[in-house]
């Protein structure tokens, strides 16, 4: 235990971390415009142009397989990480501190910190989710407006975590990192010619997350107006306002594959 503490919480890096606007990498809005631009453009240009080489089934399925096992293995570093860092770093104990960062005392610096920094990259990483989709040939079917629209802002919210020190992100994280643990395991199983059976829940578990959000939330909302105010309230409302349009998205999703499949499976 001492040596996971270490090296997720108290290694120097991740200790020292602190996130300086417009100096840390990746901090200024600039990079983050290019960022979204370049995705949103690469995309379209890449869906609707033959402009990419083809690949083997097998080249497909290698990259695709170590793509996914790779993300796997992040999504459970983080989701530890920060449960671990955040009870490192809370002060006095005090489990409020997770809900509701004091107002203008929660400079963005710190393990907690670190872990939302690594988070922001690694929505970058799963750029390459769209890629592998477009490769595959099955973009017709496969690439919605969710998966391009949902890549593209998370990206702009895990920003926000840090730019203004937003409050409740720990919580954020540690629970969209774990359904994305479920989520690549799925998918990389899928690669090895497996087809597990929990596809469904890994929809179901994103959708419980949104709503799970929008009751601590409200917790959040009343330690906010009974007391000195939370930190980053405004990056909470950027982020309750997407977590709103994934769910109404997610749900249209949901009710458009399983509800058909269980109407065909009674006709049946």
């Amino acid at each position: 235990m001492e040596t996971l503490e270490y090296w997720l919480v108290n290694h120097p890096i991740i200790t020292n971390f602190e996130w300086n606007q417009n100096s840390t990498f990746g901090s200024s809005l600039l990079f983050l415009a290019l960022t979204v631009l370049t995705y949103l453009a690469l995309t379209f240009s890449f869906h609707y142009f033959p402009l990419l080489p083809t690949l083997s089934p097998a080249s497909l399925r290698f990259i695709s397989a170590v793509h996914n096992l790779f993300l796997f293995l992040l999504s459970l570093i983080m989701a530890v990480g920060c449960s671990l860092s955040a009870l490192h770093q809370m002060p006095h104990n005090d489990w409020t501190w997770v809900i509701c960062f004091p107002a203008n005392h929660t400079p963005p610096r710190g393990p907690v910190f670190f872990w939302a920094y690594i988070f922001y990259f690694s929505k970058m990483v799963e750029f390459l989710d769209t890629l592998l989709i477009i490769l595959s040939g099955s973009r017709s079917r496969r690439l919605s407006f969710l998966h391009v629209y949902h890549h593209a802002v998370v990206v702009v919210m895990c920003y926000m975590w840090l730019s203004s020190s937003q409050t409740l992100f720990p919580v954020a994280l540690v629970t969209n990192a774990s359904v994305h643990v479920l989520m690549y395991a799925y998918y990389f199983l899928c690669t090895l010619g497996f087809r597990p059976w929990w596809k469904r829940l890994v929809t179901n578990c994103q959708i419980v997350q949104f709503v799970f959000s929008f009751l601590i939330s409200g917790l959040m909302l009343y330690y906010h107006f009974t007391g000195s105010g939370c930190s980053g309230i405004h990056g909470w409302c950027f982020n309750a306002v997407f977590n709103a349009s994934l769910l109404a998205l997610f749900l249209d999703f949901h009710s458009k594959n399983y509800a058909k499949k269980r109407k065909d499976v009674k006709l049946s």
